[in-house]
């Protein structure tokens, strides 16, 4: 039986300029620019939207890019590291195409003894990994200047950091319906649902430098659930836990609550409902700038603010 968590929902990160950030995660990787539109809460500032085709959680890395604000670190209290899901077929391709276009990465690595994967950053610093695999069903997305059996299927796995991991751990296993799947060393991996996309692996790092947010660092995770009804009674049960959640906000394509983890990482939960189609034709997706109607108004003043970008897939072929 499913919980009223289902999985990861999207991971939201801050970066520097919005330009660089649209080529390297929707031209470099290939990912579906889903929604460009701004921080509710800062409407000078674009809110990009990545994911698979349609934007189902699991696939979704949103950013704010800042532009030039200070540079963040990695360390414990923090979500580190990003994951990607590729075949396993795709080991070679990826290497030559990270290589291509001068994304620096690490010697391929293994973990669990299952999975094969590289880490490198982006522009501004952000952990990322792209993990080969054959057990992920998921169908990747592409613009064409990747083959589709290369394209990137979503997520694979976050990593956190913590100086323990025995409260953290005790919150998604009694409020967000994980459960422990695999533990190897200081890692332990917990998962709503046992499939790529869903893999939340906590790293013990108790002597690691306590991170610090800014450009090139995770701002918060969501976690996926069903509706706002399942969303109020997950509300009520972290209440319970006196982590002090959010009211419910309205962000146009899901409604959120937030709140922090005992180890300090803002946990938000995201419903699926209602989507990402609700103001632009599926086909369309992330073309123009979307604005929710109490920003309508201002549109005039909201596009003079941000800085124009565009998109073409055939420069990064």
């Amino acid at each position: 039986m499913e919980g009223l968590i289902t999985g990861i929902h999207h991971v939201t990160a801050l970066a520097g300029n919005p330009q660089k950030n649209i080529d390297f995660y929707a031209g470099i990787l290939g990912l579906r620019l889903v929604k460009k539109t701004v921080n509710f809460d800062a409407p000078e500032i674009y809110h990009f939207y990545y994911g698979d085709e349609t934007g189902l959680p699991g696939s979704i890395l949103t950013f704010f890019p800042y532009g030039d604000i200070a540079k963040g670190r990695h360390g414990k209290g923090m979500l580190n590291t990003t994951t990607f899901s590729v075949h396993l077929s795709s080991f070679n391709y990826w290497q030559e195409r990270l290589k291509k276009f001068n994304v620096h990465f690490k010697q391929p690595q293994q973990r669990f003894n299952k999975e094969a994967f590289i880490y490198f950053e982006d522009e501004d610093g952000l952990g990322l990994e792209l993990v080969f695999n054959d057990t992920d069903v998921r169908k990747g997305f592409t613009y064409g200047h990747i083959p589709a059996e290369h394209s990137i299927k979503g997520f694979y796995n976050v990593e956190i950091w913590e100086e323990g991991y025995e409260r953290t751990a005790a919150l998604l296993t009694e409020q967000l319906d994980h459960k422990l799947i695999d533990e190897q060393s200081n890692r332990f991996r917990f998962a709503a649902r046992d499939s790529p996309g869903n893999y939340v692996d906590i790293i013990c790092a108790p002597d690691s430098l306590r991170g610090l947010g800014g450009n090139g660092t995770v701002h918060h995770i969501a976690f996926a659930t069903a509706n706002k009804q399942s969303q109020e009674t997950v509300r009520e049960k972290i209440s319970q836990r006196m982590l002090n959640p959010s009211p419910i906000l309205d962000r146009q394509y899901f409604t959120s609550i937030y709140f922090r983890e005992p180890g300090g990482v803002l946990f938000e939960v995201a419903t699926a409902e209602p989507g990402f189609a609700i103001d632009e034709d599926k086909a369309h997706l992330g073309e123009a700038l979307k604005l929710p109607e109490w920003y309508e108004p201002h549109r005039k003043i909201i596009e003079e603010a941000v800085t124009p970008v565009s998109f073409n897939a055939d420069k990064f072929a």
